[in-house]
This record gives structure tokens, sequence and C-alpha cells, in this order.
């Protein structure tokens, strides 16, 4: 009898199915100084640090001619014009029945993040914690749910993401009394790319 494939208890959601229109082009093929278009890159670097990796894209978009690597898997949202926050839980739908125990949601356009970070967020994740990283005092990304939060993510709309929600578990660990094991944890790190993302062709220079 075959042995059943160990499951990852950390798995990534790169939320790729933005309009980017700050850009002013299709920035996920935009091309980095080494000529990896910025998905890419984004993707591989992922799928380094993450056993199971997962791409949210527009309904209409052609995962081959984005060059979407192999064994990333591609999830859909269909209306991801109606924002970031309606796309997010479009993924999270999708990958409820997923047995891991945290999903690290990643966007497609920041390519810089160190492996040490996810390696370290990675560590810090577990079922009831939601982990995110911070350069100098300013929260960054990539962030990592447990799976107790995964319903409040699929009840997301609009353009916010997860703000509120982060916000929410930031307000009831500082309520909470001493000695208490916190919610939302802040790992400190020595990584700008948690910050850095593409909004303008001039932001890919940092590549």
């Amino acid at each position: 009898m075959q042995s059943q494939p160990a499951v990852a208890p950390v798995i990534a959601l790169v939320l790729a199915a933005g309009q980017g229109r700050r850009f002013g082009s299709d920035k996920r093929r935009a091309l980095l100084a080494d000529g990896t278009p910025l998905l890419v890159a984004s993707l591989l670097q992922a799928q380094r640090n993450f056993a199971q990796v997962y791409v949210l894209l527009q309904g209409g978009d052609d995962a081959q001619a984005l060059g979407v690597p192999p064994g990333v898997k591609v999830l859909r949202c269909a209306d991801a014009e109606l924002g970031m926050g309606h796309s997010l839980a479009a993924g999270i739908r999708a990958l409820d029945k997923h047995p891991a125990s945290a999903i690290a949601v990643l966007l497609g356009d920041m390519p810089w993040l160190s492996a040490s970070t996810l390696q370290l967020l990675i560590g810090q994740a577990g079922a009831e914690r939601i982990v995110f990283p911070s350069y100098q005092g300013r929260r960054g990304h990539p962030v990592l749910f447990g799976r107790q939060f995964w319903p409040q993510l699929q009840q997301l709309t609009g353009d916010v993401g997860a703000k509120a929600l982060l916000a929410a578990q930031s307000q009831a660990n500082a309520a909470s009394p001493p000695g208490a094991g916190a919610a939302c944890i802040e790992v400190a790190v020595d990584d700008p790319g948690v910050l850095w993302d593409v909004d303008t062709p001039e932001a890919l220079r940092r590549s």
C-alpha cells in the first residue's frame, strides 16, 4: 500500500487577480532586471518555501501565457474587479476543505521577500493564529491566517482586504489578560521586501 503524502501545515495563496490600473498595463507580465516576469518571480519564491502553492487569477486569464510555473495550482475569481477583499474571499472559499492548519496570503507583485522571512513566519503559524511581518514598525506581507479565521475571510467584500480582521484581532490582543495567548502575532524582520510591491513601472527598479 502506498503511503499518503504529508499534508502541508501551511499552504500559500498568491493573489494575482487584480487589475493593476496604476501600473498602466498588465504588471504581472512586467520584467524584472533579470528578465523574469513579476508574477513568475513571486510564484517561484513561494514554491521555494511552501510545499503547496495556489495562485488566484481572473476568470479569463491564460495561466500559460502568464508563465504560471508547473506545480502551482490555479484558482479563479470571475468577478475580481469587485476588489481584493472579494478576491481573497473567493480564494479562501476554494481552499476551505484543505486540511492545512494555516494559509499564507501573498501578493503577486512582491517578489523580494526573503526566504528567511518566509521560514520565520511559517515557524510561527498555527490554526489559531494570525502571523504577519513588520519592518521598522510598518506592517507588511504576507499574512498567515490560521484556519480558525478562514470563515471570516470568506465573508470579505470590496477592496479593503483583511485589514478590519487584523485590526480587530490586534485590539483583542491588547484587551487580553496578562499571560493569555495572543492570536495576532507580529514578527519583526530585517527585510524591506515585506513592504515592497509594484504599483508603478518605477518600482521594478528595485530589482
